[in-house]
């Protein structure tokens, strides 16, 4: 699961951000409403935590866009605006929750897992290639109806894989489902993730091929 984190009080953010990525998520952050509206625009996200109070803005005027470009993206507003009519507010512009500052930790991570096990809002549960069926909402993954451990690293490629198989994608497209914008990323990092994977999945009988187009990006497709 890929997360942004909008919120601009540094200790609160820094705490989340470590959960999160505890929780095996992949995180970036933005501190103002500026920084999460480019996000937006470069990345997909399936999980989005907002701030309302931000240092340029109200961070509500963000749903319209995120819900445009990913109608199935999860919204859980963060904010220390506890009125009635402020909740009201946030549900009614578009978020899936809203929690109110301070907050449990353990209180959110359940949060979390509540949003995720939505149906409707999500595009498709599972997909499928070869032997592997792939449960998006839990990001779990089977071959020939037993589930095999991938590191989410190689849970995401695999994903954008497979929801393009068939077709070429971009290495850049790759990078940006696999690493947050402020990872060190070396050239031969995202290669290096795709190999172990081939691995995996040719030792578990997934039937499955991930050809390298030179140049460019990388393919799935079923084995012939």
């Amino acid at each position: 699961m890929r997360v942004l984190l909008v919120e601009d009080e540094v200790r609160l953010a820094d705490t989340l951000a470590s959960v999160m990525r505890r929780e095996r998520f992949i995180v970036d952050q933005a501190d103002n409403l500026e920084t999460a509206t480019e996000a937006v625009a470069i990345g997909e996200f399936d999980l989005v935590l907002l701030d309302r109070t931000l240092p340029d803005g109200e961070g509500l005027s963000l749903v319209p866009d995120l819900r445009a470009r990913n109608p199935g993206v999860h919204i859980i507003i963060l904010s220390a605006r506890s009125a009635v009519q402020d909740r009201v507010l946030g549900l009614d512009e578009g978020a899936d929750d809203y929690l109110v500052k301070p907050f449990s930790i353990d209180e959110l991570l359940a949060r979390i897992r509540a949003v995720r096990r939505r149906p409707a809002q999500l595009q498709g549960e599972q997909i499928r290639a070869g032997a592997i069926i792939y449960d998006l909402s839990n990001e779990e993954v089977e071959v020939n109806g037993a589930r095999i451990d991938l590191p989410r690293r190689e849970l995401r490629v695999l994903a954008a894989l497979m929801k393009r198989r068939g077709r070429t994608v971009l290495r850049e497209s790759l990078e940006q489902a696999v690493f947050a914008f402020d990872d060190e990323i070396q050239s031969n990092t995202l290669d290096s993730h795709i190999s172990r994977l081939r691995r995996r999945l040719k030792n578990s009988g997934a039937g499955i091929e991930i050809h390298a187009i030179r140049g460019v990006g990388y393919l799935l497709r079923e084995a012939a």
